[in-house]
């Protein structure tokens, strides 16, 4: 195995919007009556990440849509039959969704929900570094913009990752991965692979504390641990599961334990608790409390997924709402999505998860 790591053009303090502001129960109730009329009237249907709040992912569901990890999302709108797709999650999920289905409308609560790993892979910079090293082959994980994709020779998700690293390290190549280093420092430890790990991060996973964490396993000592590989590789050597959303949710399933710890954003907390009513879940701690923790395990652009910013996206759509993908970019990030596609089909693999 072979680790080099790639300098960060800049380590960036990404600024969190806002939190919004908290409806009235009542508020809320008008907001869904509205949605629900809206989705009918545009032939629209909203899907949802499991990163979102609760409330956005029971509407989802109870209207007709999904919540999935983002790929799953992408495609679940390619084969629904509304003509507009409201994508409720971060910016690099509604362009996905918009390279799988270019004919469709695709809106988004706030065009401003961004992601820390996208943020610190700014496309001159990555492109750039590529360049500077031709004989790699460039693997970039989807949380990623248009741009990064169009550059890349392979997308992966998270569960498939390991797959399509291995299947290149057989061929012996050499690979460029983007954005997330704990991520990529994660599958360079399992393949073996020769790899160059671009510095970026999830701000979310990587505040999980493997100190705090096992003092919470100390306390809770029958749970099972579930971490995704976003997070530091101190956290990640004490779980007893390791895996994408979709993943950890099955995990959830799959163990004997009846309590859980789960290291990853809490809004997944819906969907696992769906899946395990049974079973008790525990927030994994991070790396601070209170002013000295940024995220608290949930992401601040997923936040911007409120049921009156989806109301107003559903309303006015227009510049303020729509994700547009240049078709010259949407053909060349394509060719990299296609292959991933293509070789999970062949593996006879469902792709599920990213973040």
């Amino acid at each position: 195995m072979s680790q080099h790591i790639v300098p960060a053009p800049s380590q960036t303090i990404y600024p969190f919007p806002p939190k919004p502001a908290k409806l009235s129960e009542q508020q809320k109730a008008e907001h869904i009556t509205d949605i629900k009329r809206l989705l009918l009237e545009k032939n629209a249907v909203l899907v949802a990440h499991y990163y979102t709040d609760p409330e956005i992912q029971a509407l989802a569901e109870a209207t007709g849509g999904c919540v999935a990890d983002s790929l799953e999302m992408a495609r679940f709108g390619n084969e629904h039959p509304a003509t507009t797709l409201i994508v409720a999650g971060v910016r690099f999920m509604g362009e996905t969704a918009k390279i799988l289905t270019p004919e469709k409308t695709v809106l988004m609560p706030d065009l401003g929900a961004e992601c820390s790993l996208d943020l610190g892979c700014p496309e001159a910079a990555f492109t750039a570094f590529c360049d500077a090293h031709p004989e790699h082959t460039v693997v970039v994980y989807a949380n990623t913009s248009a741009a990064v994709k169009a550059r890349a020779d392979w997308i992966v998700t998270s569960s498939i990752a390991l797959e399509i690293v291995e299947h290149l390290d057989s061929e012996e190549k050499s690979i460029i991965w983007g954005p997330d280093r704990h991520l990529g420092s994660y599958i360079a430890k399992q393949t073996g692979a020769d790899m160059l790990l671009w510095q970026g991060e999830c701000v979310v996973h990587d505040e999980f504390s493997a100190k705090a964490l096992r003092e919470m396993k100390a306390l809770h000592p029958d749970a099972a641990i579930l971490v995704h590989p976003e997070s530091p590789a101190s956290v990640v050597q004490m779980a007893d599961a390791v895996g994408s959303t979709s993943q950890l949710i099955a995990a959830a399933k799959a163990l004997p334990q009846q309590k859980l710890i789960v290291a990853t954003d809490k809004g997944i907390f819906y969907k696992m608790q769906q899946a395990v009513p049974e079973k008790t879940l525990y927030e994994a701690p991070t790396a601070g409390n209170g002013a000295t923790c940024r995220s608290c395990a949930h992401c601040p652009w997923m936040a911007m997924n409120g049921l009156k910013a989806i109301q107003t996206a559903l309303e006015q759509g227009g510049v303020a709402h729509e994700i547009h993908v240049d078709a010259k970019l949407r053909d060349k990030a394509l060719v990299p999505l296609n292959r991933m596609l293509n070789f999970a089909a062949e593996l006879k693999m469902k792709v599920q998860g990213n973040a």
